[in-house]
């Protein structure tokens, strides 16, 4: 199953299985069309790496909470598929502040998460854990 690219917008798959999370499509609201990326995602049943990079926007509380009910629900499957969530952050003070809260959603949601400190360092990290897992 491939997957129809124009049909996302929250997330860059054109990389597919490395997929970079759209920071500048993120307006309130955005959770919707995020479900629904994430659950084609999921369908397409082959192992992902998803970049979240440095420049983020604020999200609303009802979009984390939407996104957190979501990530509950399916954190079975999404474990299983999504091989690391990784985070861009060039400022160490920030970074190590986002690897607590990476620690904290690897046990609520059983996603490994990581924080690096440029784009190039998610890059190559991403190759290991996708040649890794043999994709």
């Amino acid at each position: 199953m491939s997957l129809d690219i124009e049909a996302f917008s929250v997330h860059d798959v054109s990389g597919f299985p490395l997929i970079r999370l759209r920071p500048d499509r993120m307006e309130p609201g955005f959770a919707s069309q995020w479900e629904i990326e994430m659950d084609a995602l999921l369908l397409k049943g082959r192992p992902f790496v998803i970049v979240f990079p440095a420049l983020r926007t604020e999200e609303s509380h009802e979009d984390r909470k939407r996104r957190g009910i979501w990530l509950k629900r399916n954190k079975q499957v999404l474990g299983g598929l999504c091989l690391c969530l990784i985070s861009v952050e060039p400022d160490g003070l920030k970074r190590i502040a986002l690897k607590a809260q990476a620690a904290m959603a690897k046990k609520a949601f059983g996603i490994p998460a990581e924080v690096v400190a440029a784009d190039r360092e998610a890059e190559v990290l991403a190759g290991q854990l996708l040649a890794a897992a043999g994709t």
